[in-house]
């Protein structure tokens, strides 16, 4: 196919998709866009940005903030009063919060009860542990990830979003971000599924934390920069953004005992599309992307407006943006 035939093929067949950008080698090889977007146009990434905490953690390690991924959650929060009668929790690392092993109270995220309190880090703690003791079950989960940004508070002193400005999204070349407020619960809803550009922004929560499950706005250009520092061990021009050991930890794969995650591993909060290529990604509802496949030095990055229940975008990317690059 042509680039030409590429463009028309996404736009019959993955509708939703705004732009994709891929860089080979090094450089930047393929950048187009759809339904009105352009190249500087930020989109909500979902739970992309649970990849992008993973790498704030491990800035935070680098720099002794965050002592290690073995630390129990409770040392940072010395004022959370624990609910009666759970131990659980006393257990629990951050380790098991970035490998989605972290046991929780009840069935799925308690979106309502987190979001509409003071404490969203708080309300998160009070969810977590439970009668089943740490079993190390693969529990994915999105709204109770918010303890990672209390975390990273607590021992940064530092919101989500200046951390990431200073030690991330500026070595990148990443334009600062600033936080999003939503007034009302409508006004969450609207932030997820409305179809227009947004700003450079991080969805947070009363106290400034941005939500580590979801909430970032990132234009394909920047989910590229971000998979090209992952690619390269963390180094961007010449500068050791996150150290390579990090990268390496955060991309051992892990397996997932659960057939509904299509066969593929976990790291921490990246997955890891196929162990044996060490082909891995960041991968958020509506299809967001951020593809890095170290075998042939591409990364591909697609960003996409909302539309739910998109689970083939992965696939798409390896059966024909992958074959296009190689024969431009």
């Amino acid at each position: 196919m042509n680039r030409e035939q590429v463009h028309q093929l996404i736009e019959n067949s993955q509708p939703n998709i705004c732009q994709i950008v891929a860089v080979k080698d090094g450089k930047t090889v393929y950048r187009d866009n759809w339904n009105g977007y352009q190249d500087d146009d930020c989109l909500h990434v979902m739970s992309v940005t649970k990849s992008v905490m993973a790498l704030l953690v491990g800035i935070a390690i680098d720099r002794g903030q965050i002592r290690s991924v073995d630390d129990k959650v409770l040392d940072y929060f010395p004022d959370y009063q624990v609910k009666r009668g759970e131990k659980t929790i006393y257990d629990v690392t951050i380790r098991h919060l970035l490998t989605m092993r972290a046991p929780y109270k009840g069935k799925g995220d308690p979106w309502s009860k987190v979001c509409i309190s003071e404490n969203w880090t708080y309300a998160s703690l009070d969810f977590l542990g439970g009668r089943g003791g740490v079993s190390d079950e693969f529990s994915y989960r999105t709204v109770c990830l918010h303890i990672l940004s209390g975390i990273l508070y607590q021992a940064t002193g530092m919101l989500t979003v200046d951390y990431a400005n200073e030690y991330l999204f500026a070595p990148l070349g990443i334009s600062p971000h600033v936080n999003y407020f939503a007034r009302s619960a409508e006004e969450h809803r609207q932030f997820t599924v409305e179809k227009t550009p947004k700003g450079r922004v991080w969805f947070a929560d009363p106290q400034g934390l941005g939500t580590p499950g979801y909430g970032l706005c990132l234009s394909a250009d920047e989910m590229a920069r971000i998979g090209l520092l992952c690619l390269n061990e963390g180094n961007c021009d010449g500068r050791q953004v996150v150290s390579s050991d990090w990268i390496r930890e955060m991309l051992a794969p892990r397996k997932v005992e659960s057939d509904r995650f299509r066969g593929m591993d976990y790291g921490y909060l990246w997955w890891i599309i196929d162990r044996d290529r060490g082909i891995y990604a960041a991968i958020g509802n509506s299809g967001n992307v951020i593809y890095v496949n170290p075998g042939s030095q591409t990364v591909i990055a697609v960003a996409s407006y909302f539309k739910p229940t998109v689970f083939d975008r992965v696939d798409f990317i390896q059966q024909y943006i992958e074959p296009f690059l190689m024969s431009e």
